[in-house]
Order: C-alpha cells, then structure tokens, then sequence
C-alpha cells in the first residue's frame, strides 16, 4: 500500500495471513499516541477483546512499513486520519498472554512488541471501519493515564509522547 494522503485508498484488513513476528516469536504491534495540535488531549478507543479503553494499534503487516501500518489501524479502529511525529520506540508487552483454546496456534499466544509513534491528529472522520465495534474518546493526560492503568505498555507509550502533563 503506497502511503496514502486521503483514507478512501485505505483499504481495512482482516486476519493475520501477512502479520510480522520476530525471531522471538513476539507478533509485532505498530500504534499511535493520537493527540491534538495542542498537545492537550489524546485520543482513546473503545477495547474490542476487553472491557477499558486503548490506543490505536494493530499488526504491522509483511506488505507495509511500521508507520503504514500505525496511520492504518489509526484509521480502521479510530477512524482518524493522522501526520507521524516522532517514533515512541519499542515496547515489550509485560501482561501475561492472554488465555487461547487449545486449538488455536501456539504463536498466538505469545507476547507482542509493540511500535508506537506520536501522531497529530488531522481529522476524525464519521465513518469509518470499526465505527460500530468502537467509541472513542478525547482524554487530558491524567484521564488517559488512568483509564490504561491495566496497560502498562499503552502508559509507557503515552509517557513517550509529548503530550502536555
């Protein structure tokens, strides 16, 4: 996918047949810290698998770069289109895996890496394509802080970012 300046070339993508691993076997997750121009709010989203709010994040394909694949799932969960600031760095998932059925692929069960890059917000759009699985929401940090308290690496990311405390 060429780096798109308008959303209607983004196409949303389901399943995991081109998702990237590490030589750890760690499935890595590329996301944003999505702020306003200011700095003052960030955006969260409604958690699909779990009750809470997240950061918009998801895996980072073999067909594109991590940053694609960051203004992608901003785009599929978040239904914002946004500008990458600075690159956040890594960040190992220190939540144990969750619980898998026994038929389901050891890999999936294995920690992720996460990418995360501090993005600009540039507009939130109306429809989008998890509009009706998400809410999302604009949080001050010590909101966003908290509402992640269960996330230790979705805080480290927000505690990357610039975003005025």
């Amino acid at each position: 996918m060429a780096a798109s300046n308008g959303h209607r070339s983004m196409e949303s993508r389901t399943g995991r047949t081109k998702q990237r691993y590490n030589t750890k076997g760690e499935r890595l997750v590329a996301g944003v810290v999505p702020l306003t121009e200011d700095k003052k709010f960030v955006m969260l989203i409604q958690s699909t698998r779990r009750k809470g709010w997240v950061l918009p994040k998801g895996g980072w394909e073999t067909d594109e770069e991590c940053t694609e694949a960051a203004i992608r799932e901003a785009w599929e969960e978040a239904g914002i289109l946004v500008q990458i600031d600075y690159d956040l760095g890594e960040i190992t998932e220190s939540r144990p895996p969750k619980k898998k059925s026994s038929s389901s692929k050891d890999k999936e069960a294995h920690k992720s890496l996460y990418r995360f890059y501090e993005a600009t917000v540039k507009s939130e759009e109306s429809d989008w394509p998890e509009k009706d699985k998400r809410l999302r929401t604009w949080m001050t940090y010590p909101q966003a802080k908290e509402a992640l308290k269960d996330r230790p690496e979705l805080q480290t990311a927000l505690d990357r970012s610039t975003m005025e405390r």
